[in-house]
């Protein structure tokens, strides 16, 4: 069954309260959906100029928002949390026309996005919660925490909606101001969310969108009236960003990167239960997301029947039209993303993987971006192999797993901590022993027990090691890095200056 169709006209960038076209524009572009090349989801201009004017705009209100009341914040953030909503049917199936994600998943991506409000108000403030401590002397120690300023938000494509949301709820509830910048390949899904905060009806500049290509993001990251950056994406934009801001010391960055992720699949786990989370892990969302499983490390009694079990379910669901019944799988986000994928399968083949199932390109009624998933068997390669494998070391954003045997857990452990990432990694197994080890000694921010590597929890903190992040989690740690601590040493009561000076060594004036 199809999914009910909406129009979508564009309005431009967002900032001072109101949407604003490209009286200048600096460039346009088409957005297309990577499910249907037909459809043509609007087309959008960008400004250089308008950053500035945005920046301006977050910065005028940053002075007043700060010192709003908490309450304020949270009853308007509760109305934005409203339209949410209302318009949740609107905002996935923008979400599916220019991701190509299956409706049903985008409607779990706003269905967390909503969520977060509540757990930010309920969980997360917490962190920062004022603090004071007794000293000696009669003095009190105490410790309060205030906003940046202004924040620049830059969206990925993946989770266009649930990720950058993720950065600017906590940042808005404690006092910052945004500038979000989406994906240039999900505009719309930018624009209503825009339209989301002028609905709720904040105060002018409090949040704003500015919509264009990667130098408008490059430019927005290094514009001296921007405090921090809350960055989700690749690996490489990341390392970018941090170069281009190097002699902004004084700047935030968040940088939450990419993953190379692995399962680790023991000889005691329940067979069916491991198939199945490595399926959702490997392929959901086409593997496009940044904790996808894409290296699954079985040990070799349970190796041939769990490849044999993965491969025929691999066989066994649905490839398709995002909007068009109920497909697990959509198209990857653009043709240079199949052409990447398949390109690696041959890297991985010249590397010596046996290719027991190949991508490919796949052919629909529908010309979109589709391919078919890929499972590579490197059952006896080494550690050192694995360390120099450029398919094992290179995260695909594509459906596209390998699987790797072992016999000692040790091994095992050095197998998934091999790669130059450090996000998360899965372990099944029925021991508790045997999963604490891992627990202990695996390279990643995240280590779930018989549970898939996507899927992660909004109430935890959510980040990486290595190439993975910078030691700043999203999730519930957000709140930490939307602020910073001021210490203060308070008298009320200050003593007789003769008191103060006796207690002083060599000190004769009095």
């Amino acid at each position: 069954m199809d999914k009910p169709q909406f129009k979508f006209q564009v309005k431009g960038n967002f900032y001072d309260g109101c949407f604003k076209s490209c009286v200048d524009a600096s460039g346009e572009w088409v957005g297309q959906s990577p499910a249907d090349f037909s459809d043509e989801v609007g087309r959008f201009q960008y400004s250089y100029k308008a950053i500035d004017e945005a920046i301006h705009s977050a910065s005028s209100a940053f002075k007043t928002w700060r010192k709003s009341k908490l309450s304020d914040r949270i009853e308007l953030l509760k109305k934005y949390q409203t339209t949410l909503k209302c318009r949740s049917e609107e905002l996935a199936q923008a979400i599916s026309r220019e991701v190509g994600k299956p409706f049903w998943e985008a409607k779990t991506e706003v269905a967390a996005m909503i969520h977060k409000v509540d757990i930010t108000v309920e969980d997360s403030l917490r962190l920062i919660s004022d603090f004071e401590i007794t000293l000696e002397g009669g003095a009190r120690g105490i410790c309060r925490y205030r906003p940046l300023g202004v924040m620049a938000v830059i969206g990925p494509f993946n989770f266009p909606g649930h990720l950058p949301n993720g950065h600017w709820v906590p940042a808005i509830l404690t006092g910052n101001t945004v500038i979000f910048k989406p994906s240039e390949k999900t505009p719309m899904v930018g624009q209503i969310l825009a339209e989301c905060f002028e609905e709720a009806g904040f105060p002018a500049g409090v949040f704003n969108l500015i919509q264009g290509e990667k130098e408008v993001g490059r430019r927005l990251c290094i514009h001296e009236g921007v405090d921090g950056v809350l960055f989700t994406g690749s690996y490489e934009v990341g390392t970018r960003i941090k170069q281009d801001t190097l002699h902004q010391h004084w700047k935030l960055l968040v940088l939450e990167m990419g993953g190379k992720n692995a399962m680790i699949v023991w000889e005691d786990a329940d067979l069916q239960i491991a198939v199945h989370e490595a399926l959702i892990g490997a392929f959901l969302t086409t593997g496009q997301r940044c904790s996808a499983t894409s290296r699954v490390i079985v040990h070799k009694k349970l190796f041939d029947s769990f490849v044999e079990c993965f491969h025929e379910r691999s066989k066994a669901f649905s490839i398709g039209h995002p909007c068009k019944g109920t497909p697990f799988m959509g198209p990857l986000i653009d043709s240079g993303a199949v052409d990447r994928y398949l390109k690696f399968l041959g890297v991985a083949s010249r590397e010596g993987c046996e290719l027991i199932m190949r991508g490919k390109a796949l052919d629909l009624p529908f010309r979109g971006n589709y391919v078919t998933p890929s499972i590579c068997i490197a059952k006896n390669f080494t550690v050192e192999q694995s360390k120099k494998s450029i398919f094992q070391q290179t995260e695909l954003f594509a459906p596209s797993v390998a699987i790797l045997g072992a016999e000692d857990l040790d091994e095992a452990i050095e197998q998934a901590n091999v790669t130059q990432y450090g996000l998360v990694t899965s372990v099944f197994t029925r021991s508790r022993e045997i999963y604490e080890k891992c627990q202990e000694e695996l390279e990643v921010g995240l280590v779930n027990w018989n549970k898939s590597t996507v899927g992660a929890s909004s109430r935890l903190p959510f980040g990486g090691l290595k190439k993975s992040g910078n030691h700043r989690p999203t999730g519930l740690s957000a709140t930490l890095y939307c602020t910073y601590p001021v210490a203060s040493l308070e008298i009320s009561e200050v003593p007789p200056i003769a008191q103060l000076a006796l207690k002083t060594p060599g000190l004769n004036w009095i």
